[in-house]
């Protein structure tokens, strides 16, 4: 099993569009796939309800609910045999709080847009998972995800450069692309979409999945380790 946490403390940054594609990802591969949600906006529970029937199913959880007469731990329960977790976290956890959400993580995903506030706030915040997390003493890797870029712009470059002061790799460069928007419209990945307009948007993709898959394998080689 791996769990991967969306997480960043500002809104808007695209935690649901990439917890989302990657459900539809791992579900369309044959792989059992848990999405939860807990961001208060219920986005990607939203995106969930427009899935087809026909697609590969995904199970959902509505964690941000609290649902009477059933224990948080029975709502919250997932069967035994699971192989990906997907975590969609609300934004401005802090604390405690954003504490709980790392434990229930392996691998952390930090989205990120090339604005200055975003930037800025992603400093503060990855400064918080370092501190207050303690995410490398517990072993979780972190990834940045720099979300709706347009390459060949000061604003991207001033982003690379901020990342590159961190110590965290950019993993992932997802375009700024109407493509995104249609498959959230069909309860879809990009991966699941069809026709060469696609292709360069699924390129991009393909990198933030191969060092996910990465991760799995180094998680998987700690375990037997150990």
């Amino acid at each position: 099993m791996q769990r991967i946490l969306l997480l960043n403390a500002k809104g808007g940054c695209g935690k649901t569009t990439i917890a989302t594609n990657l459900a539809g990802y791992f579900a369309d591969r044959g792989l059992v796939t848990a999405l939860m949600d807990y961001d208060p906006q219920g986005s990607s529970t939203v995106w969930l309800s427009m899935r087809d029937a026909d697609r590969p199913g995904i199970l959902g959880v509505a964690a941000y609910q609290r649902r009477q007469g059933v224990t948080r731990s029975f709502q919250l329960h997932l069967p035994n045999r699971v192989d990906r977790i997907v975590i969609d976290a609300p934004s401005g956890v802090s604390g405690i709080q954003l504490v709980d959400y790392i434990q229930l993580a392996d691998t952390i995903l930090v989205p990120v847009l090339p604005s200055p506030i975003d930037i800025h706030a992603a400093a503060h915040f990855i400064q918080d998972l370092l501190l207050i997390g303690k995410i490398r003493n517990r072993g979780i890797r972190v990834g940045i995800v720099a979300n709706r870029v347009r390459e060949n712009t000061l604003v991207f470059k001033n982003l690379e450069q901020f990342l590159s002061t961190l110590g965290i790799p950019l993993v992932a460069k997802l375009r700024d692309s109407q493509n995104h928007i249609r498959a959230a419209e069909q309860g879809m990945a990009i991966h699941e979409l069809q026709g060469k307009r696609i292709d360069q948007d699924r390129e991009r993709w393909d990198v933030l999945i191969q060092w996910l898959n990465d991760e799995s394998v180094s998680l998987s080689a700690g375990q037997e380790t150990a």
